[in-house]
């Protein structure tokens, strides 16, 4: 079912394409400049959208086996993530039940973590295994003394969690079936061929630029060029969209050649083709393929809230389909990354700071987005949407737009 829908989409990519044409909202939108000044606004949106929605914390291959684990702070909440002995994946609040001392840094492999404070030891299950002089601290009840577990799952080669204990919404709802989607790309099993991360503008500012190929041929005329593609067609499913080039051709796996896909039998189409473009998954994720390294490869970004309103922070993984079987490959793999980098902090994020730091000015009542920028309108839709929704609202909301199938409309207030 999801390779049909790939296939309708693609189809779509190439009518349009053929025809010079491209997928228009109905109008040009008018949003409030202070959507990204607003430090009150900015608390609310890391509170009700970072702190209540699923957020991709990693890819699976950055945490491969059994007692891998990664300590990470997301939004102001030190998070804990730990492969465990089944395979399966949990996300721990990262702090000692004793005084809250973070018990893990960075990434590594353990069976058991010691809070470096006052010796607790606590397993790869979150489980309080000892207490540190024991006789002379007192009777406790360990049971109930656990690290404090998030609820979190693993789809499509990606780890979700949600950093509430006590959420009533389902990550698989407020995915809205996206994920069977991603799950084209194989990411399950691919590698981890590097990772960095990058400072950058306000979160929704940085995030703009991803659901966004209008710019493409201008801003990054010196590094893709200025006669690069400049429209997308947008498909949502719930707050989650891709942006696509409409046009018939598409590259071949592993080289710069392009191919015809009209001229082809579509079970020849090869999948590299069906998920070229950017997929985005709300609030804070942007997929892209590129093939340096001699492999099909992705850059995954995850961006979040810096801590004050005009800053965020991405994490860029590249991930590889296989890693590079020669050194000509690994600098292949290295210099495409490096390009990237290029790209999204020497253009984008530079872009990003400079137009943050004119909005704050306060001289501009609202900025635009056009009918060729669909996928802006559609992302800061739902992010006012979700702001305003209550707790008891989210469950219901994301069904409904599941239900909905893909499309880019807001369910109204349930």
């Amino acid at each position: 079912m999801a390779r049909e829908e790939l296939l309708e989409m693609t189809r779509s990519l190439i009518a349009h394409g053929r025809a010079g044409t491209m997928e228009l909202a109905d109008e040009v939108v008018r949003i409030p400049a202070s959507t990204y000044t607003d430090p009150e606004l900015f608390e609310l949106e890391k509170a009700r959208i970072f702190r209540r929605l699923p957020l991709m914390l990693a890819p699976s291959c950055e945490l491969p086996e059994p007692g891998c684990y990664k300590a990470m702070e997301v939004v102001g909440v030190p998070v804990l993530l730990v492969r465990q002995r089944d395979g399966s994946m949990a996300a721990f609040l990262n702090m000692c039940s004793h005084r809250g001392n973070p018990l893990a840094q960075g990434t590594g492999k353990a069976s058991r973590f010691t809070c470096g404070y006052h010796g607790w030891t606590f397993g790869a299950d979150g489980g309080l295994l000892g207490i540190a002089a024991p006789q002379d601290f007192g009777v406790v009840d360990k049971a109930a003394l656990c690290l404090k577990r998030f609820p979190c799952a693993e789809r499509a080669g990606l780890v979700f969690a949600i950093l509430d204990q006590g959420s009533t919404l389902s990550i698989d709802d407020a995915l809205c079936g996206y994920d069977r989607l991603l799950d084209h790309f194989g990411f399950r099993d691919w590698i981890l061929f590097e990772q960095r991360t990058l400072t950058g503008p306000n979160w929704k500012t940085a995030y703009d630029g991803y659901l966004d190929f209008y710019h493409l041929p201008v801003l990054h005329a010196a590094t893709f060029g200025s006669d690069f593609f400049n429209r997308a067609n947008y498909f949502a499913w719930g707050p989650h969209q891709r942006l696509a080039n409409p046009s018939q051709h598409a590259q071949r796996t592993g080289s710069n050649e392009r191919i015809d896909l009209s001229a082809m039998d579509e079970a020849d189409w090869p999948v590299d083709a069906l998920m070229q473009g950017v997929w985005t998954i709300f609030p804070h994720v942007s997929i892209a393929s590129f093939y340096g390294g001699g492999a099909r490869g992705a850059m995954i970004s995850q961006l979040f809230p810096g801590r004050t309103v005009g800053e965020s922070v991405t994490t860029q993984f590249y991930v590889m389909e296989r890693a590079p079987q020669s050194d000509a490959e690994r600098q292949g793999a290295h210099d495409q990354f490096a390009f990237l980098e290029t790209v999204v902090a020497g253009e984008d994020y530079a872009t990003g700071k400079r137009q943050h730091d004119a909005l704050m000015s306060g001289q501009m009542a609202h900025v635009l987005f056009g009918r060729n920028e669909r996928g802006g309108q559609v992302f800061h839709q739902w992010v006012d949407r979700l702001v305003r929704a209550s707790d008891a609202e989210l469950p219901a909301l994301f069904r409904a737009a599941a239900a909905s199938g893909r499309q880019d409309a807001i369910p109204a207030a349930a």
